[in-house]
């Protein structure tokens, strides 16, 4: 499962001009679901990013998570953060997983989110969405279950 993050000020996301899901300052998701996520996958994603220290102190240091600062989220599921693009000039989508498994693995994602942030807005799975937000920062950070998953194995 890959995940992007942005620190916004705001965010919403659209479909056929009607606002789907918003959020107030705090982050913006675009989530990926690759072929062999579990939920062990956005679990792991889930836990980090709402704890992930990214929001600025009294002192102006990165030391506050989403959830010290009572923030608020936007998740949109994005496929193409899956592609391929080793070979030719059109990028590929094997990676990603089928739709059915893609959109139950991201709506346990939101909801284990939910349980932890006051305010988790979505996007339309599978739809064609456009999404305004305004960066604070800016800061965006990739994130990758697999790496997460992995660290408990080979370091302690």
């Amino acid at each position: 499962m890959t995940a992007v993050l942005q620190r916004v000020k705001n965010a919403s996301v659209s479909v056929d001009g009607n606002v789907t899901g918003a959020c107030g300052a705090g982050l913006y998701v675009l989530l990926g679901v690759a072929n062999g996520d579990t939920k062990a996958d956005a679990e792991a994603l889930a836990e980090k990013i709402v704890n992930l220290r990214i929001f600025t102190d009294e002192n102006d240091k990165m030391n506050l998570s989403l959830k010290d600062v009572d923030g608020e989220m936007l998740v949109v599921s994005n496929f193409t953060l899956l592609a391929s693009y080793k070979k030719g000039k059109r990028p590929d989508y094997m990676g990603a997983a089928a739709p059915a498994e893609a959109n139950r693995l991201y709506g346990y994602f939101v909801d284990l989110c939910k349980k932890q942030i006051k305010q988790v807005g979505c996007g339309v799975f599978g739809a064609h969405m456009e999404i305004q937000h305004t960066d604070d920062g800016p800061v965006t950070i990739v994130m990758d279950s697999r790496v997460l998953l992995a660290k408990g194995k080979t370091q302690s």
